[in-house]
């Protein structure tokens, strides 16, 4: 599917920063405008490959305001658009869940509800020149809850979110869906695992691990380190964001995992492991973990089933955790150390 402009919303964010820059090299006919609030989390160096590129626009702004979401159909006459843009800081959902419920409820709304009413008659009635317009919602496997010591989140797996952000999410999913259900907008979701790599907000796991280490301090462990989370390089992410774009079937779900369950341990450890190996200190930075008071509602273990997308889509991860985490950790030293 050829897209002549598309309307990214959170680009400045992590997953969208490392998004656009792949999507233009593999598209470079397409036109991508960035919309990005630039929140703390959204960071405009994110995107310094691309900044001056000229199928690339950036607009600040908020998902949250349908007049200015209105405004930029009508300029760019949107063919498609691919929504990143979402509050995601799990400890932050606690205690802020308000921003949450804008933003990923009330923006996601917006956004859908201008769409349709910009590519649509009315209910599967599309308007001519839209045949092809598409609406991609990013979520997270987090609305499915938390699994035991066995077993995979599918794409048939009951809803069960757990935090103020995961019940965002969730409530974002289904309108999404009864947009296709109701009214036969072209929509697909993707629901993922938890990423890592380059340009990830330095309050994350990982590079919180990677910084605290360096700067010599306390590297905080929730509870006792067993939670466990199926890691998906952010490279391998876009790839699959694409190909569900690009060629997925209308209406569906693909959940996109890395088939990579570390607990928190393993990979606070193997960090420590690998910046002992390249950038010794005088003692083992393992010295640095401490165990910190768990948060409310830790969901035990995240882990997809990405069987679906794998064969229907031809889409696989290309980095395993062990390859993936030595290219972040070079990405952070590089940024930390300058």
């Amino acid at each position: 599917m050829k897209v002549k402009t598309i309307l990214i919303t959170g680009g400045a964010g992590f997953i969208g920063s490392n998004f656009i820059p792949y999507y233009l090299k593999e598209n470079p006919e397409t036109h991508i405008i960035n919309l990005d609030k630039l929140t703390y989390a959204g960071d405009l160096s994110n995107l310094t490959e691309i900044i001056k590129q000229k199928n690339y626009s950036f607009v600040e702004g908020d998902i949250c305001n349908r007049t200015l979401i209105e405004s930029l159909f009508k300029k760019h006459n949107f063919q498609a658009v691919i929504h990143f843009a979402a509050e995601s800081h799990v400890d932050n959902s606690i205690k802020n869940p308000g921003a949450f419920i804008d933003t990923n409820i009330t923006g996601t709304f917006n956004l859908l509800d201008v769409a349709k009413q910009y590519w649509m008659e009315g209910p599967n009635k599309i308007k001519e020149g839209f045949e092809n317009a598409r609406f991609h919602h990013i979520s997270t496997d987090e609305v499915y809850g938390t699994l035991g010591e066995v077993g995979l989140f599918t794409e048939q797996t009951s809803y069960a979110p757990n935090s103020p952000y995961s019940a965002s999410k969730a409530s974002s999913d289904f309108i999404v869906r009864s947009y296709f259900h109701t009214y036969g907008m072209n929509v697909v979701t993707t629901n993922c695992s938890n990423n890592y790599g380059p340009k990830q907000h330095d309050e994350k796991l990982i590079p919180t691990i990677i910084r605290k280490a360096i700067s010599g301090e306390a590297i905080p462990i929730y509870g006792d380190g067993k939670n466990i989370r199926d890691w998906l390089y952010v490279l391998d992410h876009c790839k699959g964001i694409e190909l569900v774009f690009s060629k997925g079937k209308a209406g569906e779900t693909y959940n996109i995992g890395g088939r990579n369950e570390r607990d928190n341990l393993y990979i606070v450890n193997t960090i420590c492991d690998i910046l002992d190996a390249i950038e010794p200190s005088k003692k083992s930075y393992k010295e640095q973990i401490t165990f910190v008071k768990d948060r409310p509602g830790h969901d035990f273990r995240y882990a997809i089933d990405a069987t679906k997308i794998e064969k229907e889509l031809s889409w696989k991860a290309d980095e395993n955790f062990e390859s993936g985490i030595r290219k972040t950790i070079d990405w952070y030293l590089e940024k930390y150390n300058k």
